[in-house]
């Protein structure tokens, strides 16, 4: 790569083309495209491409040159983006995925999406009996938190979000066992697998809400097109978490000063605060198979779930947050 640049970089010094002549065109490099080569930009450094009375010779050097132009402009923005840039990759099938190298996924957004289904049937295919579901992914594709309108007289509401964290919020590798009735009812039971994730999103407001996707110990039982059922949402914080005053669940100081005179101690907004719990919550989903693709054992939906955000360890009234999404699964 160094090599590729300081060649570039060579290709950038002051170049004259062709012979001088009454009448030329004067094209100036880029000082931004010096500076990513580590070039100062000076006055003379210039591109000429003589207007020649042979067109057709004109045309092979002004090419030439805008080929070299070309390459060094590329280069530096591919310097200068990294493979931080963040977009919308295609989703991609789970052999597809598995092909790939990690340098061709690093960067690109795909370690972030569900697999998807080449093919396969709109209705649920498999056949009564008990299975295991392997590779459970939830990926979600919108969060939105319910908390006051902007408007005084409005109910609170769900509004939409901005995502504060980095593309890491999708579960993976989730399994457990999978039962398919002959009355064509569903049952699954999560047991193991990266099933939670720190999310932090942030209200119109300027509000920023966290809180811990998960589907920890669900237990979803229903029809392929509505199936679902609660499932445990952990304390964002550890109770050995201390916060800035020291405080925590487990260890800490009882009380962030001394007592209060009067009584004041045992007021509620100071033991809110002094009292540090860090109880779990439930949440709710339903899931929705879309797609089934029996001779892989594949099958591919969409989710929606209902879970509390952070309550700063007991310290503030939790919100709703809603989670929409698609989800993948594979039954062995």
């Amino acid at each position: 790569m160094a090599a590729s640049l300081q060649a570039a970089a060579t290709l950038m010094q002051p170049t004259k083309v062709g012979a001088p002549s009454r009448t030329s065109l004067q094209l100036r490099s880029s000082q931004n495209v010096s500076k990513a080569f580590g070039l100062e930009p000076t006055a003379s450094a210039r591109l000429t491409c003589s207007l020649q009375s042979d067109l057709k010779d004109f045309a092979h050097k002004c090419v030439d040159a805008s080929k070299i132009a070309g390459f060094a402009l590329a280069t530096s923005a591919l310097v200068v983006s990294g493979a931080g840039a963040e977009g919308v990759p295609k989703r991609l099938t789970f052999d597809e995925i598995q092909s790939k190298t990690y340098l061709e996924v690093k960067g690109t957004g795909t370690a972030n999406q569900c697999p998807t289904i080449d093919g396969g049937s709109e209705a649920f295919a498999f056949k009564p009996g008990k299975y295991t579901a392997k590779k459970f992914c939830l990926e979600p594709t919108s969060f939105t938190v319910k908390a006051d309108s902007v408007n005084k007289n409005a109910p609170p509401e769900f509004q939409n979000t901005k995502l504060m964290t980095r593309l890491t919020y999708t579960l993976d590798e989730i399994e457990g066992p999978f039962e398919v009735s002959p009355d064509g009812a569903l049952k699954f039971e999560e047991k193991d697998g990266i099933d939670y994730a720190a999310v932090t999103v942030q209200l119109p407001g300027g509000e920023r809400v966290p809180f811990l996707f998960t589907i920890k110990q669900l237990v979803a039982s229903g029809k392929p097109e509505n199936f679902g059922g609660e499932f445990l949402v952990p304390s964002y914080r550890g109770s050995s978490f201390l916060d800035p005053k020291g405080r925590g669940g487990s260890t800490g100081y009882d009380n962030a000063i001394a007592l209060p005179a009067g009584g004041r101690g045992d007021e509620e907004e100071l033991a809110k605060e002094n009292i540090k719990n860090t109880a779990s919550s439930k949440g709710k989903i339903t899931l929705s198979v879309t797609k089934t693709k029996p001779e892989s054992g594949e099958l591919i939906g969409v989710f929606e779930s209902i879970q509390p955000s952070d309550t700063d360890l007991g310290a503030k009234t939790p919100k709703d947050v809603k989670i929409q999404g698609v989800w993948y699964a594979q039954l062995d």
